[in-house]
């Protein structure tokens, strides 16, 4: 069958050329006679994958000399626990800011180990805003404080990194890594699950500062410990190769469509169209601030919601895929990640103006 333009919000649509160049080499990597999932991760060749794959990374994001890259296991979820016992003993307390879902689940870990203070939460506008970083109550001498740059669910993103605590910034990219430059020095710890921007679901990119390596509880997992982990470049325990394999094609591309400069340009594009769609009539809303909407997800609803089963059945039929907005906000979602084409969002503005024409 043909290729649908998949707006999931993770697992995600990947490149194209990444699952082609995949497919051809699954049988056979590197003249091996075997896949990439059936060597050794400590063989030449994998330890090669290995090296390229961080160093195209570190290209791509100009990661300092003095920040480790970690490709860990358990997705982004896991760093939530990870972050906290790597960072600050039982007594510390770290300051957490909720713009949605999963702020709110990363503090609800983190509690289980230290002392939260919600510094910020969006709560009372139903997360579709970010207060103001100078409102913000940040603890003195807090250990960190942590925010989610980007939120999936509810489409609301920062787009400057907020200057309010001499604490190290720790932030969940997931879903904004590598969809444009960013200064990597401006952060402590940033970790993102790969399944939006980076490759297929199990596989976590922690990049972290060097001074903060060594803080880690003596409990710590040692598949967690930062430490631990950048002594054994990633491999202490035997990583998530296939998945790891497909993050460095990735980067591949990535560098092949003119790095995160020509990536930011394709991504604010490719919002922007669908924005315009959605301000444009009565018809469609979004209910974000419009100074805070992510590039990457962005939720939208119909005037009458009786016709969104009808919206959800026609848009796939006409292979537009996995619209259906977060069971929290209602409605459609679309998420416009590096590797949905610009055609995909051309199709779904034109899908939304005929709905509209005919169901209007």
């Amino acid at each position: 069958m043909d290729r649908v333009f998949n707006f999931s919000p993770g697992p995600a649509t990947l490149p194209t050329a990444v699952l082609e160049r995949a497919q051809a080499e699954l049988l056979d990597w590197r003249d091996s006679g075997m896949s990439v999932m059936e060597v050794s991760h400590r063989g030449k060749d994998f330890i090669e994958l290995a090296a390229h794959s961080e160093r195209v990374l570190r290209t791509l994001l100009d990661v300092p000399d003095d920040y480790r890259v970690l490709f860990l296991q358990g997705g982004a979820t896991l760093q939530f626990a990870a972050v906290a016992l790597n960072l600050a003993g039982p007594d510390a307390v770290a300051d957490y800011v909720l713009t949605g879902n999963w702020g709110k689940k990363a503090s609800g870990e983190a509690a289980r180990f230290l002392t939260v203070n919600i510094a910020a939460d969006a709560g009372a506008s139903n997360y579709t805003t970010i207060p103001d970083p100078q409102s913000w109550q940040v603890t003195q001498d807090a250990a960190y404080l942590h925010y989610t740059p980007n939120e999936t669910i509810y489409g609301v993103e920062f787009h400057e990194v907020p200057e309010i605590s001499d604490a190290p910034l720790v932030v969940d990219m997931s879903s904004t890594i590598l969809s444009r430059p960013i200064d990597v020095s401006r952060f402590g710890v940033i970790y993102a699950g790969a399944q939006k921007n980076i490759g297929p679901a199990g596989i976590a990119l922690v990049i972290v500062r060097e001074d903060l390596l060594d803080r880690a509880r003596s409990v710590t997992p040692s598949v967690i410990n930062y430490r631990v982990m950048a002594d054994s470049d990633s491999m202490f325990n035997t990583p998530p190769t296939l998945a790891w394999y497909l993050a460095s094609l990735v980067f591949d591309w990535l560098e092949e469509q003119g790095g995160l400069k020509a990536m930011a340009a394709k991504n604010r594009r490719k919002a922007s169209k669908l924005y315009g769609a959605i301000d444009a009539t009565a018809f469609y809303a979004n209910p974000v601030e419009p100074t805070v909407r992510s590039w990457m997800n962005v939720p939208f609803t119909l005037a009458d919601s009786a016709l969104d089963a009808k919206f959800l059945e026609e848009s796939a039929s006409a292979g537009l895929a996995n619209l259906k907005g977060h069971r929290s906000v209602g409605g459609m979602r679309a998420s416009l990640y590096n590797a949905m084409p610009e055609a995909g969002v051309d199709s779904l503005v034109e899908f939304m103006a005929e709905f509209e024409r005919r169901y209007g």
